[in-house]
């Protein structure tokens, strides 16, 4: 596992001011009530009936679409109309729809098979793990994201043989057993929450009692309508609070399970409790919470910058490719780049960083949203006083910061120990003898010296991989990053969005030192024994995809994926995939 120098951890976030009232403890009673009578009846249930009732959710995720976009947009201060627009769409009711559409196929290629069914055959990687092909996952994939495939790998220890058989668990018991659970939900990505949701109710069969996050609790009543067909059955359960509400249901007896998704601090702080006898009991391993607990806690992510062949076209496309991806949803995402590492010999090393500071000078502003963002900023930026900064200064801002020319050696650097939530990336520069010494030192740098396990980014010229030994070592360096997700040449957020692979942290954290989480969501092939998942995409794409800045035509596109998640069809797809032609 990491090195124990990177133990700071990400970011303590107050809590955001309530714009709904926060649950009774009478409320949450009557809830858990409720769930806790029905819990049987949904272990229980078919297999029809939960297909069933993915229809049902994925028209009623369809009918309030519109209103959940709307209802963002106003959450977090975006224009309507505004490019940013997309990001609502695309992370909100479509990466939803998708996930509904998938669990169906796999739920229906278990009744029919015996478990979900893999676009291609699984087979042996090179260091003889289980790999699994999820992406395309069908003929529509192939379409709308040509290029890209994604894996999930297993854990060392599964045979090729008994893969099939640590799919879908849940479903191959005997009698199971109906349990309740506790989903913390996200306050920066609208589907987080109900994902998760999903997840604990038709992977693990589970029902759930979802606690909106104060940040976005005002989509509380949309989702609530849009699960209407679970929360008629008495599987489902939305309320609203904060800590208070939140440590009430967490040592609740009638809570069985709980996931969440946030920080560290929070994950400690529900374990072990707070202050001295919550830091005594962390350091002696002495839990006050003994309960199953998963959770996703972010990561101060790597994007790896392979020294290569690129022209100034390469620079400019990878340069917009990380600035999108750190001004997603203003900074506020646990897999937006967040250390930049890059060989010091590199001839192009400055003209990287110059295209990168193009980039983010082209960037619109964007409202903080998400409390603290000022004041974690400022951290930054006063132990880094020649940041650069790009945009407006100021009460109520903050701009898009570049922090160059870490020191590599330094223990206590920031970048590489808090997780900035805001819109600060940082860069680094490691010396090497070659460009393959550099990559295994890369990989070594960001496993040892970074804090978190949750996602990482190789970006590697084609060209380059036309060299055997930088193939070789490009492969190496996937299978040697320890970390949930590894994206090669596009944002990790984009295997988030997939919902075919696994997404969590890389097993195996202690849970007094737990750092980016433990066990994973989405995982629509319902792998038991999953280790990491891989994206591999193209160094360039024409059009540019819809979650870049310079694509004119993305919030067209996102409102147009959410329908065609909604009912798939020939008759849709042309009209989408004009629009993308002309992003």
């Amino acid at each position: 596992m990491q090195s124990s120098l990177a133990t700071q951890g990400s970011a303590a976030i107050p809590e955001a001011e309530h714009r709904l009232e926060p649950s009774s403890k009478a409320q949450i009673d009557e809830a858990l009530e409720v769930l806790t009578q029905h819990k049987q009846a949904w272990a229980d249930a078919s297999i029809d009936d939960r297909i069933d009732l993915l229809d049902a959710l994925r028209e009623g995720v369809a009918r309030v679409a519109e209103e959940w976009v709307e209802a963002s947009l106003q959450g977090k201060g975006i224009d309507p109309g505004s490019p940013y627009e997309a990001e609502e769409w695309l992370g909100g009711p479509a990466v939803l729809l998708r996930n509904i559409q998938l669990l169906q196929r796999s739920l229906r290629d278990f009744r029919e098979h015996g478990a979900p069914c893999l676009p291609k055959p699984a087979f042996l990687g090179e260091r003889g793990q289980v790999v699994a092909p999820v992406l395309p996952a069908d003929g529509w994939d192939s379409f709308l994201f040509r290029g890209f495939k994604a894996e999930v790998w297993m854990q060392p220890e599964v045979r090729l043989e008994e893969l099939e058989m640590t799919q879908a668990v849940f479903y191959r018991e005997q009698a199971p057993v109906g349990k309740v659970a506790l989903v913390l939900g996200a306050g920066n990505v609208s589907s987080i929450a109900p994902m998760d949701s999903l997840y604990k109710l038709f992977v693990e069969g589970q029902v759930v009692l979802l606690k909106m996050n104060p940040v976005n609790e005002y989509l509380g009543p949309i989702l609530s309508d849009a699960f209407e067909a679970l929360q008629e059955h008495g599987f489902f359960r939305i309320v609203y609070g904060g800590a208070t509400e939140g440590e009430y249901m967490c040592q609740h007896p009638r809570v069985e399970e709980i996931h969440m998704t946030g920080s560290d601090k929070t994950h400690d702080a529900i374990v072990y409790g707070t202050g001295e006898e919550g830091a005594k009991r962390k350091t002696e391993d002495r839990p006050r919470l003994h309960k199953p607990l998963s959770s996703e806690l972010g990561n101060v992510s790597p994007v790896i910058i392979v020294p290569g062949p690129w022209s100034d076209s390469d620079l400019a496309f990878q340069a917009e490719n990380i600035a999108s991806s750190l001004c997603n949803n203003a900074g506020f995402n646990c897999n937006a780049p967040r250390v930049i590492v890059q060989h010091a010999q590199w001839e192009k090393r400055e003209v990287f960083l110059g295209a990168l500071r193009g980039a983010f000078r082209k960037a619109e502003e964007r409202h903080p949203y998400y409390p603290g963002a000022e004041e974690r900023h400022r951290r930054y930026v006063e132990e880094h006083p020649y940041a650069d900064q790009f945009g407006a200064s100021g009460p109520g801002q903050v701009p898009w910061t570049l922090i160059t020319h870490l020191n590599p050696e330094r223990e206590d650097e920031i970048c590489f120990t808090s997780e900035a939530w805001c819109g600060v990336t940082s860069e680094v520069g490691l010396s090497a003898s070659s460009a393959v010494d550099y990559l295994e030192r890369a990989v070594a740098f960001c496993n040892d010296k970074l804090w978190g396990t949750l996602a990482a980014q190789i970006i590697v010229h084609p060209r380059s991989l036309q060299d055997p030994a930088m193939a070789s070592a490009v492969e190496r360096a996937i299978g040697d990053l320890r970390y949930g997700g590894i994206a090669v040449n596009h944002w990790p957020g984009v295997l988030y969005g997939m919902a075919s692979p696994t997404w969590g942290s890389f097993p195996g954290h202690p849970r007094n030192d737990i750092r980016s989480g433990s066990g994973v969501v989405h995982n629509t092939y319902m792998f038991d024994r999953a280790q990491k998942s891989v994206l591999r995409g193209p160094f360039r794409l024409f059009p540019k995809p819809p979650w870049f800045l310079g694509n004119r035509n993305a919030v067209a596109i996102g409102r147009q994926l959410t329908y065609f998640y909604a009912d798939p069809s020939l008759v849709r797809l042309p009209g989408l995939l004009w629009t993308s032609l002309k992003g």
